[in-house]
């Protein structure tokens, strides 16, 4: 099979759909590798590295886009990317289409089979290809919270740890899955006071048992987040529905209960955020304000630490780009799991979640 990776076009978006040695376990198997020139700069890797394991570089995007049986990305396609899709390719990439409308028409129209990383599952329920993102967005989130607890950057102008005689930063954890996991674990390596909210009782036992009296947890219900986030000065919207777009758990009318220079953390964005008052931003522009509250949306935090995202996400994903590349859409009748990643095919949109959250959007 030709296998196309074109460069990322969306904003500060510096990962790549294969690293050097994911292409070159690919050639080994006898497929063909077609690069976009400069694909892989983002993370340190130039065009000669991929020539040494064995691909071919394309000098433009639309090389790739009309050549390759699949096409392998990180980010969900732009409009002049999808235009350029055509009915016997196969698209593997994050696709997000429960908030994205007009992208899910677009690939139903291009009539391209589009599989989503984020809605393949596994054996255990989870989400495997989704899982390496959500701890590397966990991790930056609390991150860049801090950053923007700062005064310069127009949070609150305390210290997230404080230091000693001082109060350390109350950050509000929502969710307890592999994101909230993953911000529990930088907040509380940061010297935080971390309160933790999810519906599930064995996933806070599961919480308590990890991180002991380091944090505190709540079953998550309207009254209590409410009392949580008006003592925060930094919430994490950490909510996960598989394919589906994320709850509204923080209206617009709570914001004037909360401090003044607290922050929010929308990492749920990608599926359409879970505060009533996020709209995606970008790490040109990562921030804005709302009644004197920081809201940090950016739709592709693992984007800032590209390195690290390409490498952790290609683990996950090059056992499937394998399988797709030597069996093509029949490795979907081998494999119930793999199928579950399928959103768009044959002019259709497939995936019940993102039928029903579109078909909800318009009825809105």
């Amino acid at each position: 099979m030709l296998i196309g990776v074109p460069k990322e076009i969306k904003t500060r978006e510096c990962r790549v759909g294969l690293v050097p040695s994911s292409v070159a376990e690919l050639v080994r198997r006898g497929h063909e590798v077609l690069i976009e020139k400069q694909a892989g700069a983002g993370i340190g890797s130039n065009d000669d590295e991929y020539m040494a394991v064995g691909a071919t570089i394309a000098m433009e995007a639309a090389d790739v886009f009309s050549r390759a049986d699949m096409i392998i990305k990180v980010k969900e396609p732009q409009p002049n990317e999808w235009a350029q899709l055509s009915s016997n390719q196969i698209l593997f990439t994050f696709l997000h289409l429960a908030a994205d409308a007009p992208q899910a028409y677009g690939l139903a129209e291009s009539g391209c089979s589009a599989i989503a990383y984020e809605t393949i599952t596994d054996d255990a329920g989870g989400l495997p290809l989704l899982a390496p993102m959500s701890e590397v967005a966990g991790r930056l989130a609390v991150i860049e919270g801090a950053t923007h607890l700062k005064a310069n950057a127009g949070g609150r102008g305390i210290l997230i740890s404080g230091v000693p005689g001082t109060a350390p930063a109350e950050v509000v954890v929502i969710g307890g899955g592999v994101v909230g996991m993953n911000a529990t674990k930088m907040a509380v390596g940061m010297g935080a006071r971390v309160i933790v909210f999810d519906r599930s009782v064995p996933r806070l036992r599961y919480l308590s048992d990890i991180f002991g009296h380091s944090i505190e947890t709540r079953c998550s219900s309207n009254a209590l987040l409410a009392e949580a986030i008006a003592q925060a000065d930094m919430v994490v919207g950490a909510v996960l529905i598989p394919g589906a777009s994320a709850p509204k758990l923080v209206s617009k009318a709570q914001l004037v209960t909360m401090k003044r220079g607290a922050v929010l953390i929308d990492v749920a964005i990608d599926q359409g955020g879970c505060f009533e008052t996020s709209l995606p931003t970008t790490h040109d522009e990562p921030t804005f304000m709302v009644d004197g509250i920081v809201h940090y949306c950016v739709a592709n935090m693992p984007g800032a630490v590209p390195l690290t995202s390409s490498e952790a996400l290609n683990n996950a994903t090059l056992p499937h780009v394998i399988a797709l590349a030597e069996k093509g859409l029949k490795a979907l009748d081998d494999d119930p799991h793999l199928a579950n990643g399928l959103n768009v095919t044959g002019g259709k949109i497939v995936n019940q979640a993102v039928i029903d959250s579109i078909d909800a959007q318009s009825a809105n």
